[in-house]
């Protein structure tokens, strides 16, 4: 579950920055383009020697934070 969470927060954080970059939110465009990279620094490493299944639940939980950080951005709209 924890490699699903990993995936989920950072590519949530990629489409709220994609957001922010679309509405030039310099401090937000900062802060989650360097989130965005410390996360990856920790999952390139782990994703990388696991096993299907769990390259599966990684993706699975990139493709749930994409939704749900454009849910969260909609909500300061």
């Amino acid at each position: 579950m924890r490699i699903f969470f990993q995936s989920f927060l950072q590519i949530g954080l990629v489409s709220i920055s994609t957001i922010l970059i679309t509405k030039h939110i310099y401090f937000g465009i900062f802060v989650s383009a360097f989130l965005i990279s410390l996360l990856w620094t920790f999952n390139v490493s782990r994703i990388a020697v696991s096993t299907i299944k769990q390259k599966l639940i990684y993706s699975l939980g990139a493709g749930t934070g994409a939704i749900c950080g454009v849910f969260i951005t909609q909500l300061f709209n």
